[in-house]
């Protein structure tokens, strides 16, 4: 499903150039599971955006379900995100007084699905994420932390992407609800067959995962199989 070769990305600061990635390589199987782990300052969250299609290697090539994306235009990588890629970030970015189903049918909407199908496939996916029907007709801002994430994830889900992207999704919450929100990634991918990247600093988050990269200072130092917290 992924393909990754040789990515590197160097920034312009101050005029000294600063290679954040240098020449990563790594492959990832349809329905894998797994995660890119490394301290602040290593390089994961500029191959996070790389994956995410939301910027474009310096050099080197990623394929997303046999596409090139590292060749692509901003148009062009705008549809990959919007087609491909379901994004879960660690603030949750839920407009807060709008409902629940409202939240997650929102980019329905921009694809122009008509209303009675964005319910029905908004529905679907809060459903897939473990959220209790009683909560859909709540507004975002009076739901909890890990309630809020499920929302997060349902959003992610519902123009059935190919892959589901997750930056720190445990990063706000309590180590309780975290540990609920990383079950429901671990269902979503056992169940459903969901292609999981997520995105973590803290080894015990990235155990959740059936594989873990490690990246440090740009390159990988580690590619091995976790010990899979069940």
């Amino acid at each position: 499903m992924i393909e990754v070769k040789n990515i590197t990305k160097t920034y312009n600061t101050g005029g000294e150039p600063f290679e954040a990635v240098k020449g990563v390589s790594f492959s990832v199987a349809d329905g894998e599971f797994i995660a890119i782990m490394g301290p602040s300052g290593s390089g994961k969250s500029t191959l996070m955006h790389i994956l995410g299609a939301l910027d474009s290697p310096t050099s080197g090539s990623y394929f997303l379900d046999n596409k090139d994306v590292s060749t692509l235009s901003d148009d062009q990588l705008a549809d990959i995100r919007r087609d491909k890629i379901g994004f879960v970030f660690q603030s949750f970015n839920l407009l807060p007084r709008t409902t629940v189903i409202r939240n997650v049918s929102l980019p329905l909407v921009y694809d122009g699905v008509p209303d009675k199908e964005r319910i029905i496939r908004a529905e679907e996916a809060l459903f897939a994420s473990g959220l209790d029907r009683i909560y859909f007709s709540h507004l975002s801002n009076q739901l909890s932390g890990g309630q809020i994430q499920r929302v997060a994830i349902a959003r992610a889900l519902v123009n059935n992407p190919s892959l589901i992207l997750a930056d720190e999704p445990t990063g706000n919450l309590d180590s309780k609800t975290g540990e609920i929100v990383l079950n429901t990634f671990q269902k979503l991918n056992k169940e459903l067959g969901r292609t999981i990247i997520l995105i973590t600093h803290e080894q015990e988050i990235a155990e959740h995962a059936d594989r873990i990269i490690t990246i440090r200072d740009g390159v990988i130092t580690s590619d091995s199989k976790s010990h899979k917290k069940r």
